[in-house]
């Protein structure tokens, strides 16, 4: 599945074994909690006071760790676009108690039953919060843009800032399909579009993979699908510009962090065009694998067998850190354009270093030497991180769909065959929500069948159907 969603609240029924599995903290040291409570009224340092800007968030329902804050508005030539960023370099002082663990953890886990924060929540659920009502530092991106959505001019900055509203993406999707957008977010049903179109042409690859989300229904837990709104996407593309903007600052400067992935190996760009030709899905030569996906109905069965093999063209990302000598490979597959991480700092931890990088050349600035140390670690300590989170997403998605299906061993259910093998299938059950394995012999990927479930174990978090 694309991603991973876990709505706020608590069910009886622990995820304790996961936690010990995978060695996850239950507790910040006290050195590190005393820092974080210090550093609350910390003094922002002289800033402009940017709070007059109507700034909004979108975020998940129940989210209090909020990063970003946004106002986009139409101009006479094109669009201004504010993005402010939680400013997580007013509250950590380098090589402290705080800046040791964050290093440690690498980024935010998130678990049904509770989250692992990468900052103690005084920080990232308060001080550091872009919370409505509240004035907050804040790293403000400002973009001004032509017609087509194309930034021609960027400015970073620190400030003080206040969100107005706090939105989730089903509400701002709903004002919009009333016709009653906020007019902070307003010009983006236009904004939005323009940019995504921008990706396709670049060439950007992205897969509208399901999203599988755990929500609490009070004493348990249950999976539902999410659907991807456009509000989604178009808040999405405010980020991806902003890290393509800040990639472009990094590069121009010869400094700083990137996030790469490879262009598609060509073998695998080959298997996606066969997998399409075995399933009727015409794809013209001149098109590219991006605008391919693009153009599919996220809803057949077609076009999740073709999302799902397209991941093996999105192999290979990692982190890539450089001063002085920019790295041979600069670009991110999936956007189709160099790529940083700026915008997730209370989730993530090279967000914070990445903007330090941007905030100090474009101020014309060298950077500290607590910047420049380091910055060669970050990769490894991401690309740990990275992996640990991906585990723990794994094993929380498994036990939940094993808990979700226990007891109903025996029944039926219809799914679409993603993947197939000899003797195998990876199969997806819409209700519940459920990705797994299939037993039966050349099943027929694009298909939809009736499976049959043979088990599922929450304490070893299998679950298994067999052709029916």
């Amino acid at each position: 599945m694309a991603s991973l969603v876990i709505r706020s609240g608590r069910a009886d029924v622990s995820f304790d074994g996961i936690r010990t599995e995978f060695g996850l903290p239950s507790s910040f040291p006290a050195a590190v909690l005393a820092e974080a409570e210090a550093a609350v009224s910390r003094d922002p340092g002289d800033r402009p006071d940017l709070t007059s800007i109507p700034l909004v968030t979108i975020d998940p329902p129940g989210a209090k760790d909020l990063d970003q804050a946004l106002c986009v508005t139409k101009s006479p030539g094109g669009f201004t676009v504010h993005y402010a960023i939680a400013d997580l370099g007013t509250f950590v002082t380098p090589g402290g108690p705080l800046d040791t663990e964050v290093r440690r953890r690498g980024q935010t886990l998130y678990l049904p039953d509770g989250n692992v924060p990468l900052h103690p929540t005084v920080l990232s659920e308060g001080a550091a919060s872009l919370l409505p009502g509240v004035t907050r530092p804040a790293v403000l991106w400002t973009f001004e843009c032509d017609a087509e959505g194309k930034p021609t001019s960027v400015e970073v900055r620190r400030a003080l800032v206040r969100s107005t509203a706090q939105f989730d993406y089903a509400a701002v999707q709903e004002s919009f399909d009333a016709g009653t957008p906020h007019p902070s977010v307003a010009a983006l049903a236009e904004f939005g579009p323009l940019r995504r179109a921008y990706a396709r042409e670049r060439g950007a690859i992205e897969l509208q993979l399901p999203e599988q989300e755990i929500e609490s229904n009070g004493s348990d837990w249950r999976l539902v699908t999410r659907p991807r709104t456009e509000v989604d996407g178009w808040n999405a593309e405010i980020s991806l510009m902003t890290g393509m903007a800040a990639a472009e600052v990094m590069l121009e400067a010869g400094v700083g962090v990137l996030r790469t992935l490879p262009d598609p190996d060509p073998e695998a760009v080959k298997a996606l065009r066969k997998s399409a030709a075995a399933l009727q899905v015409p794809w013209p030569d001149d098109l590219s694998p991006g605008a391919f996906l693009a153009g599919l109905d996220a809803g057949t069965p077609e076009a999740l067998v073709l999302f799902t093999d397209a991941t093996r063209l999105l192999r290979g990302a990692g982190y890539s850190a450089f001063n002085g000598e920019v790295p041979e490979l600069t670009t991110h597959a999936g956007v189709a354009a160099p790529y940083t991480h700026v915008t997730a700092p209370l989730r993530r931890l090279v967000d914070r270093f990445a903007t330090e990088v941007c905030l100090a050349v474009t101020s014309g600035q060298d950077l500290p030497a607590w910047l420049a140390e380091a910055l060669p670690r970050l990769p490894s300590l991401m690309g740990a991180s990275d992996s640990l989170a991906a585990k723990v997403d794994r094993a929380t998605l498994d036990q939940v769909e094993a808990r979700v299906l226990a007891g109903r061993v025996g029944e039926e259910f219809d799914a679409a065959v993603l993947r197939s093998n000899e003797n195998d299938a990876e199969i997806f059950v819409a209700e519940p929500p459920v990705l797994a394995k299939c037993s039966g012999k050349n099943i027929p990927e694009g298909e939809r069948i009736r499976v049959k479930l043979t088990e599922a174990d929450p304490a070893e978090r299998k679950v298994r159907f067999e052709r029916a």
